[in-house]
């Protein structure tokens, strides 16, 4: 971890100005060094993630789980190699512009209101101003833009509908789901696992693409130990 990292978060710390620096130097690493390439590569979204974390202690854990369990659906679908590392790279980083919202609307145990859920619905846009400053991640985009979009066309940002939504954004939005549902906050209990069943069911063709959804749906029913040791290897903060 670089010195600049090592440091505690606040607010004070322009965070924003921190990872649009740390991906230009990316960009520089990837035309000069190319045998540094992958290194590069993985030590600055591990700085970007640990940022995000770092403003958010509640979420420690979340863009890793959701990583892994967008990698399971993409092999259960039978996705490429090269978009499984799409899905490895964007479910890590697809919280990444919450790096502008506000910690107090992050950290809040009451329901948020009208105006900091306006605020928070803008992380995915500012997630994609920030990545599109380094074509590297020009793949890793559209995950992180529009994994609140819903199948329905009532998501956000863009109102995209069907297969409109990228499907690698769909994949990541059924992880990021389930990660939620499972997950224990201070101000919310995880669901059990037939709850967990029951509500993505209930949302296929609504907030959900129904093969997507199937597809995870067959992993809770039949591999249920590879969901258990991602989770052990990522605890789940209570």
């Amino acid at each position: 971890m670089e010195e600049n990292c090592s440091k505690e978060y606040n607010e004070n710390f322009d965070a924003t100005e921190f990872i649009e620096n740390k991906l230009k130097k990316i960009e520089i690493e990837l035309n000069t060094k190319q045998k540094d390439i992958e290194q590069a590569y993985l030590e600055s979204i591990e700085t970007i993630r640990y940022i995000v974390d770092e403003k958010d202690s509640y979420t420690k854990g979340h863009s890793e789980r959701v990583s892994e369990y967008s990698v399971l659906i993409g092999k259960k679908l039978g996705i490429d190699s090269d978009n499984l590392n799409a899905l490895r790279i964007g479910g890590l980083l697809h919280d990444i512009g919450k790096i502008k919202t506000p910690s107090k609307i992050l950290t809040k145990k009451a329901n948020l209101s009208e105006e900091e859920y306006t605020e928070i619905k803008k992380h995915p846009l500012i997630g994609a101003q920030i990545l599109s400053n380094v074509s590297v991640f020009c793949d890793i985009i559209p995950i992180v833009k529009y994994h609140h979009e819903r199948y329905d066309g009532t998501g956000y940002p863009e109102h995209l509908k069907g297969e409109e939504i990228p499907l690698l954004a769909r994949i990541v939005s059924v992880a990021d789901s389930f990660d939620a549902m499972s997950s224990k906050r201070s101000y919310k209990d995880n669901m059990d696992i037939q709850q967990i069943i029951n509500e993505i069911s209930n949302n296929k063709n609504t907030q959900f693409d129904s093969h997507v959804a199937d597809a995870l749906l067959e992993i809770l029913t039949n591999n249920y130990n590879a969901i258990i040791e991602i989770q052990n290897r990522y605890k789940i903060e209570d």
